[in-house]
């Protein structure tokens, strides 16, 4: 009897989704920071066990939509809801239970089974957990309430035990090699847009969009050029900073990032290039892969 389904992880932003989704698969799927929408599509991380396929999916922090892009970051959490086997909900000990009801509302309209995390349980008290865990339960009677800490591995274990029972009998979706479904240039841009979310400030983050344009293998090293995409001329200038100080810390971070994801040496080029309002056009967010062909 063999098992395989998709787990689908959602919840508000900054609540360890993607700390969880990284701890469940075992690698470094999803970038993390502290900042909000670090997350903006959908990501697959397949695990291959015996006698199962467990896909999960990192989905983009539940908001209400201020942009084109945030509606396509939505949709694909929106999505999670009707394609899962199981969905993981992930909340913490710090949020308030009722943020984003109506999205709370669509979980607990569901027939799928639902678990339901809360996260930083070593940020709360003993007797501040158990009301916040009874809360969630008379919330939500039908999902599973599991206190958890996904940066100390607090309960993973357990999770992933209550995941593979809830499995429904299926053959793999994928082949058993396979770690994710994306690209190796989807990871590539993801880490270079996670030094950029670290390192600036204010609005400059959320308006950059990296796209790597050229990606070759050679004997001794791979070369990467890379374009770091904003919106508008100042905001192009801090990206590169004084004297391309800026850009520079950038690049090297990324770069030791990026060879230790790949296992090869890497000559990383990056450049930054004004895309006017690309939040807010369609046909950019489609050729970005944030809207369905």
């Amino acid at each position: 009897m063999f098992k395989a389904g998709f787990v689908n992880i959602v919840g508000n932003p900054n609540v360890g989704k993607s700390t969880l989704m990284n701890a469940l698969v075992g690698e470094r799927i999803s970038i993390i920071t502290s900042k909000a929408q670090t997350t903006r599509h959908r990501i697959l991380g397949i695990v291959n066990e015996p006698g199962c396929q467990i896909v999960y999916s990192d989905t983009p922090g539940v908001l209400k939509p201020a942009s084109r892009l945030q509606e396509s970051m939505l949709a694909f959490s929106s999505s999670a809801l009707v394609d899962a086997d199981v969905l993981l909900y992930i909340t913490d000990t710090v949020e308030k239970i009722d943020k984003n009801g109506e999205f709370l509302r669509k979980v607990q309209e569901t027939d799928i089974p639902v678990l339901l995390v809360v996260n930083k349980i070593d940020l709360s008290d003993p007797a501040r957990l158990e009301a916040q865990t009874d809360e969630l339960k008379a919330l939500m009677p039908r999902a599973e309430v599991i206190p958890m800490s996904a940066l100390h591995g607090f309960n993973v274990d357990y999770l992933q035990r209550r995941i593979r029972e809830l499995l429904p009998e299926s053959p793999p979706y994928f082949s058993e090699d396979a770690l994710t479904d994306r690209p190796l240039r989807f990871f590539v841009s993801e880490i270079i847009r996670e030094k950029i979310l670290l390192y600036y400030q204010k609005e400059v983050p959320y308006a950059v969009e990296v796209v790597v344009e050229s990606y070759k293998e050679e004997k001794n090293r791979v070369n990467i050029q890379a374009v770091i995409r904003v919106e508008r001329e100042t905001q192009k200038g801090i990206i590169i900073g004084h004297g391309g100080a800026a850009l520079k810390k950038v690049g090297m971070e990324a770069r030791k990032d990026i060879e230790r994801f790949i296992d090869r040496k890497v000559f990383l080029e990056l450049f930054v290039k004004v895309e006017k309002d690309w939040r807010s056009r369609d046909a950019m967010l489609k050729s970005l892969g944030y809207k369905p062909e």
